[in-house]
């Protein structure tokens, strides 16, 4: 699976929760020089609060003004600004159980993706359950909201992964250190 990232100058990744987003975003950047962007990072304030739409929209618009970057993250409502603005889509369709899986080996551990001042929820409380079941239902909303953009902007270059190890192929084909 032979892939140049370098032919792209505005890459969007998107999936459920657990799919490994930020992960392979991560990998592109390193191998592109692009700037990294994700978008818990600029969403969530303290406490979890979110950022108001109107806010919100102003923000990515000045995010997706930029030359070169990567941006992970779902954020549906505004998921097409960012499609619009792509030159490549990288959709990350991954089994909900794997994904669940992973957002629970996560838990307690520094992630990058999310600001300084937040912490994930611990596996056993209300917060982590509704996390889960936005993952299991992402197949019938979040990934039909993916293909329908897809649909509507069929000239943008989309890669559809349907499996992580189809991931790391494309990464090590390419020469991405992990």
């Amino acid at each position: 699976m032979s892939f140049d990232f370098l032919s792209y100058s505005r890459i969007i990744v998107v999936g459920s929760a657990g799919s490994g987003k930020s992960w392979i975003s991560k990998h592109i950047s390193q191998e592109t020089g692009y700037k990294l962007i994700h978008l818990d990072n600029e969403y969530w304030q303290p406490g979890w609060v979110k950022t108001p739409r109107p806010e919100w929209i102003l923000k990515q618009e000045k995010l997706i003004s930029g030359e070169k970057w990567i941006i992970d993250g779902n954020y549906e409502s505004t998921m097409e600004l960012r499609f619009k603005a792509a030159d490549l889509i990288v959709f990350l369709d991954i089994n909900r159980f794997i994904c669940i899986w992973s957002a629970m080996k996560r838990i307690g551990k520094k992630r990058s993706d999310l600001p300084d001042y937040l912490e994930e929820p611990c596996v056993f409380n209300k917060e982590f359950f509704d996390f889960c079941k936005w993952i299991w239902f992402y197949p019938k909303k979040g990934r039909n909201i993916v293909l329908d953009l897809h649909e509507k902007y069929a000239e943008k270059e989309f890669l559809h992964i349907k499996k992580r190890k189809d991931i790391k192929k494309l990464l090590l084909y390419n020469k991405v250190k992990f």
